[in-house]
């Protein structure tokens, strides 16, 4: 374990486009339970990282690092920042978690992966400290853990609103037989369920090229037979995305007459973009220049562009400070974190749900020209149509 305080009252090089986190409703709700913070004091927050796992080492120092970053983002506030090894181990997590609290921490940031952060959740949920997770996993989402990544559920959402306005009416989802893919499909359903469009067909593959290859007239049949004008696609660029986005098309699925829609960022590796079969498609980015300010700044402090989940760090520590300014003594509690207006984050706008999961407003994009456009902005408030 390693334990450190940051100083805010010094001020950091500040964001073009991000500032810290700040509440986005002009009152403060009643918080009838949780803990008791004094803002005049440093706040005491717990961060639970990987750092000794080989695999996330680098993940580990990024997320501290932005942390601190957001931490620094804040005036006249003090953060006590005390940093908790996991090991990337579930039992671990929920010892050093206990241990945190003891220590006196009032709120948990992490840990990184899902099983971790509901045993840390489990292990402090006697003492009504919340525990903000690194985790997408949404299955662990409740009580008092909440998930700060970016789920597939709000994803979907957004992607599917968006292509039942644009007149969609009958789609079909291709995916794994893992449990993400499964886990996308189901997104999708979920999401359809909410809008005009209908999933009419869905077709699954085993993450292999033999099966990707084997599947993909099941897939032109099942469009066929079911006059399908939207294929979603679950699969990222390091999955099967890049040989559907080949195959497809030259089994006569032609972009030009049926959508294509990602559940993954299509832009990251860059290359992705360069897939014939993309041309034209759909997926959902976040405010992409609020990220880049984000990464440009964190490079110029640390030396390395962060990894993409270091700033559901900086979100979480800058959602504290943020609550914190208010001035109350509980603003550490579930009703506190789940005010419906939510924050400004460095990916845009999002807030935490009461059933422990969050939403996040996202643009969409389109391939053009090997390029990445936007065609409809991410929102800026969650009080507009559709949020």
């Amino acid at each position: 374990m390693m334990m450190s305080m940051t100083k805010i009252g010094k001020k950091v090089q500040s964001f073009v486009a991000i500032s810290a986190l700040a509440l986005m409703t002009a009152c403060a709700p009643t918080m009838p339970t949780g803990p008791k913070v004094d803002t005049s004091k440093p706040v005491p927050v717990a961060l639970l990282v990987p750092q000794s796992s080989d695999a996330t080492a680098q993940i580990a120092a990024d997320l501290e690092n932005a942390a601190r970053l957001a931490a620094a983002q804040l005036d006249d506030l003090e953060i006590d920042l005390r940093v908790y090894d996991t090991v990337g181990d579930a039992t671990v997590a929920a010892r050093v978690a206990r241990q945190a609290v003891d220590d006196g921490a009032k709120i948990i940031i992490g840990p990184l992966y899902a099983e971790a952060a509901n045993a840390a959740g489990t292990a402090v949920a006697d003492d009504g400290v919340n525990v903000l997770s690194f985790s997408n996993n949404t299955t662990i989402a409740g009580g008092n853990v909440f998930v700060l990544g970016k789920t597939f559920d709000n994803t979907a959402r957004r992607i599917v609103s968006f292509a039942a306005e644009k007149g969609k009416e009958r789609a079909m989802v291709i995916h794994s037989d893992r449990i993400d893919g499964q886990m996308g499909l189901n997104a999708f359903q979920g999401a359809a369920a909410d809008t005009n469009l209908r999933i009419v067909s869905a077709q699954s593959f085993e993450l292999t090229q033999e099966s990707v290859v084997n599947t993909v007239p099941l897939i032109r049949a099942s469009a066929e037979i079911e006059d399908v004008d939207t294929l979603f696609l679950t699969s990222s660029s390091a999955g099967a995305l890049p040989l559907l986005a080949q195959l497809l098309p030259e089994a006569g699925l032609d972009p030009a007459n049926v959508q294509y829609v990602g559940l993954t960022r299509w832009d990251i590796p860059p290359q992705t973009l360069e897939l014939n079969g993309l041309q034209g498609g759909w997926f959902a980015v976040p405010d992409l220049t609020r990220t880049e300010n984000f990464s440009t700044q964190f490079q110029e402090q640390f030396g390395n562009r962060p990894h993409q989940l270091a700033s559901l760090a900086f979100d979480g520590i800058a959602a504290i400070g943020a609550l914190a300014q208010a001035g109350f003594d509980d603003i550490l509690t579930r009703e506190a974190l789940t005010q419906p207006s939510g924050f400004q984050g460095v990916d845009g706008i999002f807030r935490l749900k009461d059933d422990g999961t969050n939403e996040r407003g996202l643009a969409i994009a389109t391939v053009q020209d090997k390029q990445v456009l936007i065609i409809d902005p991410a929102p800026r408030s969650f009080a507009i149509t559709g949020f």
